[in-house]
């Protein structure tokens, strides 16, 4: 979508026949927002008309005097037709038949993302990739926020920043989270863009793994010679990327190479080299309050986006303060000598695969709760990491059998005994954290690790670490 002064984009969205597909998190406030400016607004979800939710949220709405059209329920989309301006849920696919529908029938297809993007009068930073992305967006915010900017932090970190677009000033810092959902068809610029890493992930929506890798792209499609992105050299899909970027290259990587402008590791000290003359000392490694060498990477992008922007001193003030982000490998409580871990977050092997590691690294022995639902993805280096580093497991979540079958294949391949850890099933979060709260002793470590996502069982991975932190927090 083009870039709008304010005044052309009222004037442009006031005669449109708009329609807003979803009523989720982002797509609500959109709404509202839009509301103001027009007040022809339909609305189409796949909740039956008999939903509680659907019924609360159609209130909420009325009691503010947004009063819209509805189409709801089975066959929802076949009666969107006829509209100017359809405004995608990020979960759907843009080649969806609906959507190709009404692009032939002469709509704009676009999104709350790329409307707030079009919008936007300040530097905008964009982060993207598997792991990590939530994390690396808070640290630039916190970064520029130490260092006395005025900062609007959002996107899939679940805050939408369109019904603030008119209060953000041209000399602010935006910093966004985003997905590959919210990638999928974006064409917006980014001011800086931050690659983080790009591993198998969503392989339930996207097609395959390069359809995936595809969608991240478009991060950077639109940028020009006078922008920034910030790659990983040590994660080989991100590396390529280099070969497609418009703009200036920032590298950052766990040891030191020839890369030009790059952030590195060296010795005990994280450094920004400017060219081959300056190196720069930036941190050192011991003062960052976050465990586990993957938020060093996260330090290393996070700097590499605001380099030259703020002073290098910000860096050391956030890494000593800054603690992380509720639901990775979140420290809950210590009860009876035990130590809880919410890392609701590990949707994916990979990232259970990185938790366990970092975890088992403090020298206590894991029990482990994890279950949730596939995304399609690879078990089989799982079963391998959980005999290395887990004492006992508490399953509860759809993918349990896939998650038992990749242990059972490693212990084949060890030639070990079957069921060599200690396993328990629960039908619910109640029940896993009192199995393993009975099952526990001094000094042992409790981590939520899902391995899947949380619709098995929770709305969202916030609800779920929140229903754990709870229960928890109760015994």
């Amino acid at each position: 979508m083009k870039r709008f002064h304010v005044s052309d984009f009222r004037s442009w969205i006031e005669n449109k026949k708009i329609a807003v597909v979803g009523t989720g998190i982002s797509n609500r406030p959109l709404v509202r927002w839009l509301y103001q400016y027009n007040r022809d607004i339909s609305v189409f979800d796949r909740m039956e008309e008999d939903n509680e939710r659907l019924k609360s949220i159609i209130n909420d709405f009325e009691a503010e005097n947004i009063h819209l059209k509805w189409s709801v329920g089975e066959g929802y989309l076949d009666r969107m037709t006829g509209f100017d301006l359809v405004f995608r849920t990020p979960i759907m696919r843009p080649d969806h038949q609906a959507l190709l529908r009404a692009r032939k029938e002469g709509a704009v297809i676009t999104s709350e993302m790329s409307l707030f993007l079009a919008l936007c009068p300040a530097h905008v930073t964009g982060i993207t990739g598997s792991n990590g992305k939530t994390t690396t967006t808070t640290l630039i915010s916190e970064l520029y926020r130490t260092a006395g900017r005025e900062v609007w932090t959002g996107g899939n970190i679940g805050i939408p920043l369109l019904d603030k677009v008119f209060q953000i000033k041209e000399d602010d810092e935006v910093v966004v989270e985003l997905s590959s959902f919210q990638l999928f068809d974006l064409t917006a610029r980014l001011d800086t863009a931050v690659i983080t890493n790009l591993l198998p992930n969503h392989l339930d929506v996207h097609r395959d793994f390069e359809e995936y890798v595809s969608a991240k792209k478009n991060i950077i499609k639109e940028q020009r010679p006078y922008d920034r992105l910030v790659l990983n050299y040590s994660d080989s899909i991100s590396r390529s990327m280099a070969a497609e970027a418009r703009g200036e290259i920032v590298w950052f990587n766990r040891r030191d190479s020839d890369l030009g402008k790059s952030i590195f590791c060296e010795g005990d000290k994280v450094w920004l080299r400017n060219n081959a003359e300056e190196e720069i000392p930036l941190l050192k490694m011991q003062d960052i309050v976050l465990p586990g060498r993957f938020n060093v990477d996260n330090y290393m992008a996070a700097w590499g986006a605001v380099a030259g922007r703020i002073e290098p001193e910000n860096l050391s003030k956030v890494a000593s303060s800054f603690k992380g982000v509720p639901h990775r490998m979140e420290f809950v409580r210590e009860h009876k000598g035990v130590y809880w871990y919410n890392s609701s977050i590990d949707s994916t092997p990979e990232r259970t695969i990185t938790t366990l590691k970092t975890l088992f690294q403090q020298g206590r022995p894991i029990i482990l709760i994890c279950g949730g639902r596939d995304k399609n993805l690879d078990y089989a280096e799982l079963g391998e990491v959980i005999l290395d580093t887990v004492k006992k497991i508490v399953f509860c979540g759809e993918n349990t059998p896939l998650i038992k079958e990749s242990l059972f294949q490693a212990e084949q391949k060890r030639n070990i005994k079957s069921d060599s850890i200690m396993m328990f099933d629960a039908s619910s979060y109640e029940e896993a954290i009192k199995l393993a709260a009975e099952n526990s002793h001094s000094g042992d470590s409790v981590l939520l690790s899902p391995t899947g996502t949380s619709f098995d069982l929770f709305f969202n991975f916030e609800e779920r670490g929140e229903t754990f932190r709870h229960i928890v927090l109760k015994l």
